[in-house]
C-alpha cells in the first residue's frame, strides 16, 4: 500500500507536469509567431496579437511564465503583446508577477515531491519488511523464547506458518494471539522438563503444527469450524478415510457394474470373470475420485525448515552424489560438467560432490577400454578440485567400484547396481572398508563427517540453493527420524526427503509425446504448494530415488533388510522402512522420455521392480542373512505396494473390456467400451474441472488460455491412451510374466536394467 500511494503521487505530479509542458509549448508557439512577424513586417504585429485575443489561451502560471520569459529576451517591439497579456491577467484578478512566482514555486515543489517519492520507493525496496514486521510482533517475541532454541534458527516461511497457526487458534478461542503463543511456550517448557532439551516436545512447533497441536487446542478451548474438523478427522484416521473410501467406492461401483451385467444376461464363469475385471476397473475410478476428494478436503503443508541461506553448518555437512556408469568418453565429460554445474548452483564449503561409478555389465571382469574411461573420470574430478580449491578439504570425489561376478545374472557387474553403490558408500562414510572401491579420488578424511547424502540421477538438474534448502529441512527437529524400538523402522519424522521432480524446460518441447504427457514445465515451486495425497493425508510421501537422506538413520533402517540379487526397485521399500516425505517447495528437474517406446521400456522396468517386491505383502519376508524375518512394514506401506500391482494390471483389464468384450462378453453390448472410456477420461475430467477454478492472481484471458491448453492436452492424452492401450497391456503382461518366472522358476536376471541414455538410443 505504501508503494501504491507513492506511485499514485508520482502519477499526479507527472500528469500536472505534462499539462504544464503543453502550456509552455503553446507559449513558445505564440512567441515564435510574434518574433517571426516582428522581423518580417512589424506593422502587422497587431494582427498576431488580435489572433491571440481570439484564441482561448490557457492563462496558467506555466503559460504566462514561459511567455513572459521568452518575450523579455526579444525585441522591444513585442512589448505590445506583453501589455495585452498583462491586461488579460489583471482582468482575471491576478498579476503576471504573481503567476511567474507561483510557477517557480510549483516547479520547486514538484522536484521535491518526485525526489522524495523516488527516494522512498528505493527505501521501501531496500528495507527488510519481514524483519520489520517481526520486530513489532508480540507473537514473534513470545515464540522466540522457544525452550529448544530452534524457532529463531528457522527460515521466514516456517516462522510465518507458526504465527498463522497461533492466529488460527486465537480466532476460534477466547484467547489473544499473544496468550496462545505463551501457552505453546509453556507446553514446550513442560516437554523440556520431562524429556530433555533435545526432544521434539521441547520445541513450540510440536504444539503449533505437529502432533501436539490438539493438546494446545484443548488448552485454549478452541471451537474449530466444520471444515477444520473434517480435515483434522481425516488426518487422525487417514487409513479409514483413504483406503476405506477406495474399498467402499470400489465395491459399490463393482456392484453396479455386475448388476448391469446380470441384467444383460451375463452368467456363469463369464460373470465371475467379468466381476474380477470390473473390480480392477472400478478400483481405478475409486482411486481417482478419492485422490480428487483428498485435495479438496486436506490442505497441503510445507515441511518446517531451518534457515541455511547463509551456509550449511559444519554439523550438517552433506554430499551430493550421482550413482552412474562409465560408458563412454563423451558421457564422462558430460558427468564432469554436470558435477561442476551442481557445485556452481550450490556453492558452500560444507557441500561436497561425488560420482559413484561402475563399469557397464560385461562377460569379462576387465575390458580393454576400462582403464581409459576410468582415467578420464579421475582426471576430470582432479581438474575440478584444482579449479575450485577449498581450504583443507576436498570438494569433489570419485568413488569407483570394480566388476564382480554375478552368477544369477551371468555377467560381471557392479554389486547390486545403484542400491549396492549407495550401500557400500554409506558403509564407507561410517568407517567401513574401502576395499569395495578400486579407485577413490579425494581426501577420505572428511567422509566420516558427512551427515546427509543428496542422491541424483545422471540427468537430474539441481537448482540454485536447492541443496541448502533440503539440508535445512532435514535438520529441523520436527523432521528428525524416530525409530520403533521393536520393528526398527522409522515411524515419526523422516530419514528421506523427496523434492518435487519436474520436466526440464529444454526437454519439454522435444516431441509432441513430451508436450502431451510431461505436464507443465517451469512452474515456480517457491510460490506454489503442491498437493500430494500421501503427504497431505498420511504425512508420509513416496521416494523415487532422487532426494536427501540421513546417513545414520538410513543405515539403521536398511541394515540387513534385503536379500541379494532380488530387489530392482528399491526406492519404495527404502521409503517404507526409513520413511520419506515430499518437499513440495523444492523442485528438481529431469528429462522426460522423448518417445513412446522409451517410456514403455521404463515402465516395463518399473513393473518388473514392483512385482519383485510382492513378498512384502506377506507376514514374513526374506532378509539379507537370517532367512525369513517378520515383515515390519505398516498397512500404508503394504497398500502402496498393492496399489502399484493393481495399476500394472489395469491396462490388461481395460483391454479385456474394450476389444475383448465383443469376443468374450457379446451380451454386454456397449457397456464394456463405455466403461473403458469412462475410466480413461475420468482423471482428465477431474483435472479439467480443477482448471475451471480461477486463481485470484490471474486475469480471465490468462485463465481461459490455460483452461484451453489443459483441455487440449487432456483430450490428446485420452485419445493416445486409448490408441496405446493394447500395447500397454502387452508390456504389462510381459513384465509380470517375466518377473513371476524369474522369481519362482529361474531365479535369474532379476537385476536386468538399462541406463536412461541407452534406452534413448
Amino acid at each position: 500500500m505504501l508503494r501504491l500511494g507513492l506511485i499514485e503521487n508520482l502519477q499526479r505530479v507527472t500528469t500536472r507536469l505534462t499539462i504544464a509542458r503543453e502550456d509552455r509549448n503553446l507559449a513558445d508557439l505564440w512567441v515564435d509567431r510574434l518574433q517571426d512577424m516582428a522581423e518580417k513586417n512589424p506593422s502587422h504585429l497587431v494582427i498576431v496579437v488580435a489572433d491571440m485575443a481570439k484564441s482561448d489561451l490557457p492563462l496558467s502560471s506555466s503559460f504566462v511564465a514561459e511567455f513572459c520569459q521568452r518575450l523579455s529576451r526579444q525585441s522591444p517591439v513585442l512589448h505590445l503583446a506583453r501589455s495585452w497579456l498583462e491586461q488579460r491577467v489583471i482582468e482575471q484578478g491576478s498579476s503576471v508577477e504573481h503567476l511567474v512566482q507561483q510557477e517557480s514555486q510549483n516547479q520547486a515543489a514538484d522536484r521535491v515531491s518526485v525526489s522524495h517519492s523516488i527516494g522512498s520507493l528505493r527505501f521501501l525496496s531496500a528495507m527488510d519488511w519481514k524483519a520489520f514486521v517481526e520486530s513489532l510482533s508480540l507473537v514473534e517475541e513470545t515464540l522466540r523464547s522457544d525452550p529448544a532454541g530452534v524457532y529463531s534458527k528457522m527460515d521466514f516461511s516456517t516462522r510465518d506458518r507458526y504465527r498463522h497457526s497461533v492466529e488460527a487458534i486465537s480466532r476460534y478461542s477466547q484467547f489473544s494471539e499473544a496468550e496462545v503463543a505463551h501457552k505453546a511456550v509453556q507446553l514446550a517448557a513442560d516437554g523440556e522438563r520431562l524429556k530433555g532439551h533435545e526432544d521434539r516436545t521441547a520445541h513450540v512447533g510440536f504444539y503449533l503444527i505437529d502432533q501436539g497441536h490438539a493438546m494446545l487446542g484443548r488448552m485454549a478451548n478452541v471451537r474449530w469450524p466444520w471444515g477444520t474438523i473434517i480435515e483434522r478427522s481425516i488426518r487422525r484416521f487417514p487409513l479409514t478415510f483413504y483406503v476405506g473410501g477406495i474399498a467402499a467406492l470400489t465395491l459399490f461401483a463393482t456392484f453396479v457394474i455386475v448388476q448391469q451385467a446380470e441384467t444383460l444376461a451375463v452368467q456363469g464363469w463369464k460373470l465371475v470373470f467379468f466381476t474380477l475385471v470390473g473390480l480392477l476397473c472400478a478400483s481405478q475410478l475409486a482411486v481417482a475420485l478419492m485422490n480428487w476428494l483428498s485435495t479438496l478436503l486436506v490442505k497441503p503443508c510445507r515441511l518446517p525448515r531451518l534457515d541455511y541461506s547463509s551456509g550449511v553448518t559444519p554439523d550438517c555437512r552433506a554430499m551430493v552424489v550421482i550413482p552412474t556408469m562409465l560408458t563412454s568418453l563423451t558421457g564422462i565429460d558430460r558427468l564432469i560438467e554436470t558435477l561442476e554445474i551442481h557445485h556452481l548452483a550450490n556453492r558452500d564449503q560444507h557441500l561436497h560432490f561425488a560420482l559413484l561409478t561402475d563399469f557397464r555389465d560385461a562377460a569379462e571382469e576387465i575390458l580393454p577400454e576400462d582403464q581409459v574411461l576410468l582415467q578420464r573420470a579421475m582426471a576430470g574430478v582432479e581438474m575440478l578440485n584444482h579449479k575450485y580449491p577449498s581450504a583443507n578439504q576436498t570438494l569433489f570425489f570419485l568413488l569407483h567400484r570394480p566388476r564382480r561376478w554375478n552368477a544369477a545374472e551371468g555377467v560381471w557387474m557392479g554389486y547390486e547396481r545403484k542400491r549396492g553403490k549407495l550401500m557400500e558408500f554409506n558403509a564407507l562414510l561410517r568407517g567401513g572398508s574401502r576395499d569395495c572401491f578400486s579407485e577413490i579420488v579425494g581426501e577420505t578424511a572428511i567422509l566420516p563427517s558427512i551427515k546427509y547424502v543428496i542422491t541424483l540421477d545422471t540427468d537430474t538438474q539441481l537448482p540454485r540453493d536447492a541443496a541448502r534448502q533440503l539440508v535445512g529441512t532435514m535438520a529441523h527437529p520436527l523432521n528428525h527420524p524416530v525409530f520403533d524400538a521393536v520393528r526398527e523402522i522409522v515411524t515419526t519424522g523422516y530419514s528421506i526427503l523427496q523434492p518435487r521432480v519436474g520436466v526440464s524446460l529444454p526437454s519439454a518441447r522435444r516431441s509432441w509425446f513430451v508436450r502431451l504427457f510431461a505436464g507443465d514445465a517451469g512452474i515456480d515451486p517457491y510460490t506454489r504448494e503442491v498437493s500430494d495425497v500421501y503427504q497431505d493425508v498420511f504425512q508420509e510421501g513416496s521416494y523415487i530415488g532422487k532426494g536427501i537422506y540421513d546417513v545414520d538413520a538410513f543405515e539403521r533402517a536398511m541394515h540387513g533388510r534385503f536379500p541379494e540379487n532380488t530387489i530392482l526397485s528399491h526406492d519404495l521399500l527404502e521409503a517404507c522402512h526409513a520413511r520419506s516425505a515430499l518437499v513440495s517447495d523444492v523442485e528438481f528437474f529431469e528429462e522426460y522420455p522423448s518417445r513412446y517406446n522409451v517410456d514403455m521400456a521404463r515402465r516395463h522396468r518399473w513393473i518388473r521392480g514392483d512385482w519383485q517386491i510382492t513378498q512384502w505383502l506377506l507376514p514374513r519376508v526374506s532378509g539379507a542373512d537370517t532367512g525369513r524375518i517378520a515383515n515390519p512394514l505398516s498397512v500404508l506401506s503394504q497398500w502402496k505396494i498393492l496399489d502399484n500391482l493393481r495399476r500394472s494390471l489395469l491396462p490388461v483389464a481395460l483391454v479385456l473390456l474394450l476389444p475383448g468384450a465383443w469376443l468374450l462378453f457379446p451380451e454386454l453390448g456397449e457397456l464394456g467400451p463405455l466403461l473403458v472410456v469412462a475410466i480413461i477420461a475420468f482423471p482428465g475430467l477431474l483435472a479439467l474441472g480443477s482448471a475451471f477454478r480461477k486463481s485470484a492472481d490471474l486475469t480471465w484471458s490468462m485463465h481461459l488460455r490455460g483452461v484451453a491448453d489443459t483441455g487440449a492436452r487432456q483430450l490428446g492424452q485420452m485419445f493416445l491412451t486409448l490408441a496405446f492401450l493394447p500395447y500397454d497391456a502387452f508390456i504389462s503382461m510381459d513384465a509380470i510374466v517375466r518377473t513371476l518366472l524369474r522369481l519362482l522358476v529361474t531365479h535369474k536376471r532379476l537385476l536386468e536394467w538399462k541406463t536412461s541414455s541407452d534406452s534413448e538410443l
